[in-house]
């Protein structure tokens, strides 16, 4: 059995994969430091003593301390962190290995194939971008996630109310909220299917694109863009890596 992660900024996923490398549990907590200290309170039904492998992909190392922490000492076994593998074997990645998330090369190696091409959009607390042709990560985009940037719209102004976003019909907003809606349903909307015609232009090859995280479904069938959903994109990635633990 194996334990696999993907530590967020907001949330974390804890997931229990059989050795058949399926997924048989998922566990969503959040990743504030208050909730992370009580992981006993979430992870009751994992048999520990089964555990053979752990690897989490993280972009929060102060709540990857605490996690490492805790299951190694409940499993005695070493806890990894996906940048600690040698990816060169699943993966080329032709940019500064240091800046890039370990949770995007997690997605990166999900979908590696050397006969395609594709686009990863993650709508995570930033939504990001990524391009892979072939096996080559080339980079990405990062652009303000949506929620965050809902979140900051309506604590600095004051008119603005606190909402939720869902799909609108219409452009144009006859009160604050639906206005609010619109702008950043068709906002981003334009700014996805912009960017993927961008990335298009700039490398001259067509691609797959991959959708996930928190509002794919929101979007997955409101833009021009042809996408596919994957919401465990970052987990199959985890599970592919995995292997490399010997």
């Amino acid at each position: 059995m194996i334990i696999l992660g993907d530590i967020g900024n907001t949330k974390t996923k804890i997931c229990l994969v059989n050795n058949n490398l399926r997924i048989i549990k998922k566990f969503l907590i959040s990743s504030k430091i208050q909730k992370i200290n009580k992981l006993d309170n979430y992870l009751k039904k994992i048999n520990f003593s089964k555990i053979d492998k752990i690897l989490f992909c993280s972009v929060v190392p102060s709540t990857f301390k605490i996690v490492k922490k805790y299951l190694q000492k409940k499993t005695n076994k070493r806890c990894f962190e996906l940048k600690e593998l040698n990816l060169k074997s699943i993966l080329k990645i032709d940019v500064n290995y240091k800046q890039v998330g370990s949770d995007r090369l997690a997605n990166a190696i999900s979908i590696s194939n050397k006969h395609k091409n594709f686009i990863i959009l993650d709508f995570g607390t930033a939504t990001t971008f990524d391009v892979m042709i072939g096996n080559n990560y080339k980079g990405g985009i990062i652009s303000p996630g949506i929620e965050l940037s809902l979140k900051t719209l309506s604590d600095q102004a004051s008119l603005i109310p606190k909402i939720n976003l869902k799909k609108i019909s219409k452009v144009i907003g006859r009160n604050t909220k639906s206005a609010v809606r619109s702008g950043f349903f068709w906002g981003y909307a334009g700014l996805i299917d912009n960017i993927v015609d961008l990335i298009k232009q700039e490398t001259k090859k067509s691609f797959d694109v991959i959708i996930t995280g928190g509002f794919s479904q929101l979007f997955k069938d409101s833009i021009k863009t042809r996408a596919k959903l994957d919401i465990d994109i970052t987990i199959n990635g985890l599970i592919r890596a995995s292997k490399l633990i010997k």
